[in-house]
C-alpha cells in the first residue's frame, strides 16, 4: 500500500485492486484509528478523515500499517433485499453479447450476493460486486440522457441501481421499487459500503419489511 496525505486532514491509502480495498476497509469501518471520523472507500484507495484535535496524520498511518486487512471482508454488515422486475430495456440485448439468455443472466444476478464496495456518481448510488465476480459487461456505445430512478443495471464488473433520474450509460436489466435514497430515511443511502445485496425476481422477495429491504442486520 502507499500512504499519502489528502491536504492537512486526510489520509490516502492507494491498494492494488478493489478486493485489497474491500479487506483494508472492513477492517478499518469496524475498529477506525483514534481520531478518524470517516472512512471513505473507492475503487482502489481508502480515505480516512482525521479530527486534528484528537490524533495526527502519522500516527494515523502507522496504525493502519498495523492493520491486518480482514479475510472475510464481504462477511458481517447489514443485508439488503431488493425485489426486481427483470424487465430492462438492455436485457435481452446484454444477454446475447454475453453468450446466453435473458433468463440465465437473470439467474446468474440472482445467484449470489452481492456487496457494496463504494459509493459515487450520485448520492445513494452504490458500486456492487458479486461474491466470485467474472462480470465483464461493456458500456452501452451511447449513453442515455434519462435513465428512471430505480433502474438495476450492469457495467464493467459492477451493478448498480440509480437512485434517482439521470443521465447514464449502465445495461439496463430490471427495476426495483425500493427506494435506495431517501433524505426522510436515516441513513438515507440504503446501499452503503459494506452492506451486502440480494437481488430476488420480483414476487420471490422475503421479509421485505417497509425499512426499504432490510432483511437482516448482524
Amino acid at each position: 500500500m502507499r500512504l499519502l496525505p489528502s491536504g492537512s486532514t486526510a489520509l490516502l491509502v492507494e491498494l492494488d485492486d478493489l478486493d485489497d480495498v474491500l479487506a483494508l476497509y472492513a477492517a478499518l469501518a469496524g475498529r477506525p484509528p483514534v481520531g478518524v471520523v470517516d472512512v471513505v472507500p473507492a475503487a482502489r484507495t481508502v480515505l480516512l478523515v482525521t479530527d486534528p484535535a484528537r490524533t495526527t496524520l502519522a500516527a494515523v498511518a502507522a496504525a493502519v500499517r498495523t492493520t491486518a486487512p480482514r479475510p472475510d471482508a464481504r462477511a458481517g454488515g447489514d443485508v439488503v433485499e431488493l425485489p426486481v422486475h427483470y424487465d430492462g430495456a438492455d436485457l435481452a440485448e446484454l444477454a446475447g453479447l454475453l453468450g446466453t439468455d435473458p433468463a440465465e443472466l437473470v439467474h446468474r444476478h440472482t445467484g449470489a450476493e452481492w456487496t457494496v464496495a463504494f459509493c459515487g456518481f450520485a448520492p445513494g448510488f452504490g458500486y456492487l460486486t458479486q461474491d466470485g465476480g467474472g462480470w465483464d459487461v461493456p458500456r452501452r456505445p451511447t449513453p442515455r440522457t434519462r435513465v428512471p430512478p430505480g433502474s438495476v443495471a450492469l457495467a464493467g464488473g459492477f451493478s448498480g441501481v440509480y437512485p434517482r433520474a439521470s443521465p447514464g450509460g449502465w445495461q439496463l436489466i430490471g427495476r426495483t421499487d425500493v427506494a435506495v435514497f431517501d433524505l426522510a430515511r436515516d441513513p438515507a443511502a440504503l446501499l452503503r459500503p459494506g452492506v451486502r445485496v440480494r437481488f430476488v425476481p420480483r414476487g420471490q422477495s422475503r421479509d421485505c419489511g417497509p425499512s426499504g429491504g432490510v432483511v437482516a442486520a448482524p
